[in-house]
């Protein structure tokens, strides 16, 4: 019952933000000539965690937006008056995973994230996925919760030697 409950909170915000971002803020499927737009806001919102340059340096590989990436995942983007304002791509390769998630920093805490969100959840949901899973960044770990996921394990970085991340999953 509990998580009914966390369910229908992350869908009543989503459904509140929608009405209040509705003017300016629209979500839809990116584009492979945006790979590199999407790299450079994925680098923002990371270095946003306050991560030295030898550590940016290191995860700049896993962090690359390629058309490879972009055709293998469903990646949607957020745009704010036109601009990129966020990204959220989901993998379907091995159950249902969040692959990339972030929100342009001078934007984040306006409602982005959830609208990526809801977008993710639904298409999830759409192809019979009943978990959601995420190797979230320890940072991150918070938002996540709050969605809704729930952390049960650690995964290595694959770009960090002996950095371990939050294994979190979300039940559809």
């Amino acid at each position: 019952m509990f998580e009914a409950l966390r369910l229908t909170s992350v869908r009543t915000r989503a459904r509140r933000t929608r009405r209040q971002m509705a003017e300016g803020i629209t979500v839809r499927h990116a584009r492979a000539d945006e790979a590199q737009a999407l790299t450079e806001l994925t680098l923002r919102a990371k270095a946003s965690w306050g991560y030295d340059d030898a550590f940016m340096a290191a995860s700049r590989d896993d962090l690359t937006m390629t058309p490879e990436r972009l055709a293998a995942w469903t990646v949607w983007v957020a745009e704010a008056d036109g601009v990129l304002a966020g990204l959220i791509a989901l993998s379907l390769e091995r159950g249902a995973e969040v692959e990339e998630f972030f929100v342009e920093p001078r934007l984040q805490g306006r409602g982005i994230g959830t609208l990526l969100m809801a977008e993710l959840l639904a298409a999830a949901r759409a192809a019979g996925a009943e978990v959601l899973e995420v190797d979230a960044d320890p940072n991150a770990e918070p938002i996540y919760a709050r969605l809704g996921f729930e952390t049960f394990g650690r995964s290595p970085s694959g770009a960090i030697p002996g950095r371990w991340l939050p294994r979190m999953r979300l039940a559809l």
